[in-house]
């Protein structure tokens, strides 16, 4: 009887580390999503800005007022990332920084930086 209740613990030890682990996984899976949206998304605005090169860079800045193809981006930031933010930055040698960020739930923020020369 004493073999069968060790049995029985050892064998829910492991089913509760199976558990731990999937759980571990699912967390891992939601971050790396995350992470490649934010890339896509900023692949995404320095694909419009090198396609639209008859408008001025720095209305893609949104420090000021940003075009209509920048305020669109900024709003799928925000839908397609939980809490998610965005911020560019253009110079006017043509240097772009995005920084993109979202806070998942239960997590710290996170944050996708990407920096190109647009000339």
């Amino acid at each position: 009887m004493l073999e069968a209740l060790v049995a029985l613990l050892i064998c829910a030890m492991g089913v509760l580390g199976v558990v731990g682990l999937q759980s571990a996984m699912t967390r891992a899976q939601t971050s790396a999503t995350f992470r490649a949206e934010a890339a896509f998304l900023a692949q995404q605005l320095v694909g419009a800005m090198w396609t639209d090169r008859t408008s001025n860079l720095t209305t893609y800045d949104t420090s000021g007022t940003c075009n209509a193809v920048c305020t669109d981006w900024l709003a799928r930031v925000s839908s397609r990332l939980p809490s998610g933010t965005a911020t560019v930055t253009v110079t006017n040698a043509g240097a772009v920084s995005i920084d993109i960020r979202w806070t998942a739930a239960g997590e710290s923020q996170s944050r996708f930086t990407m920096a190109t020369s647009i000339n």
